[in-house]
């Protein structure tokens, strides 16, 4: 049997607890409360701690999913539940006020673990605001000098949730994602699908 973790953050309204539900093969387990401060204008309820979900392989092998609070106060979270995440998918809002400075400290903040693992981005909400574009993200990644897949997606979407996944994975462990992904592919939706170059360390 084979275990292994990845780990989903972004900003707060990001689609963080609504992809590991999707992807998620079992009731997720979430930490929301409440938000007292600025968050309430976005949402009712907000990721305190953490939210946990798994994606059954077969044989007794999993994916232990873990979504992270989005608040940057939360930051300690962030770097505790990265531990041991064999992957990392980043998702942004792009409905936000400044979504390509979200990416930015999202970058800065996992700097040294994803020096070691790999991750993949994906775009939520860009059916509400089309700007900045894909090319302006891949041109942000490409500065920072990344090779990721990056998506528009749609957090409700098993399909959009899976690619994300596959891409991530096809880095490290394209074993996993060749046996466990078999209906999907990497040109699944070519017009979203952007590659920059990463440099590794």
């Amino acid at each position: 049997m084979a275990s292994y973790k990845i780990l989903i953050s972004g900003p707060v309204g990001s689609g963080k607890t609504t992809a590991v539900s999707t992807l998620s093969d079992i009731p997720v387990v979430k930490t929301d409360a409440k938000p007292t401060d600025g968050v309430a204008a976005l949402k009712d309820s907000t990721t305190v701690a953490m939210d946990y979900g798994t994606i059954d392989l077969g044989d007794g092998n999993k994916v232990h999913l873990y979504g992270t609070p989005g608040q940057e106060r939360f930051k300690f979270m962030w770097e505790i539940l990265v531990q041991g995440s064999i992957g990392l998918i980043l998702l942004i809002n792009n409905n936000h006020p400044h979504p390509l400075r979200e990416l930015e400290l999202f970058l800065e903040a996992f700097a040294r673990s994803i020096e070691q693992i790999p991750f993949s981005v994906g775009i939520t909400h860009m059916d509400e605001c089309p700007r900045p574009t894909i090319q302006q993200y891949s041109q942000l990644l490409a500065a920072k000098k990344h090779v990721v897949p990056l998506f528009s997606v749609d957090a409700r979407s098993k399909e959009d949730m899976n690619l994300l996944v596959l891409a991530m994975l096809s880095m490290i462990a394209p074993e996993i994602a060749l046996e466990n992904f078999k209906g999907l592919t990497l040109n699944a939706h070519p017009h979203h699908l952007r590659y920059t170059k990463r440099q590794r360390h």
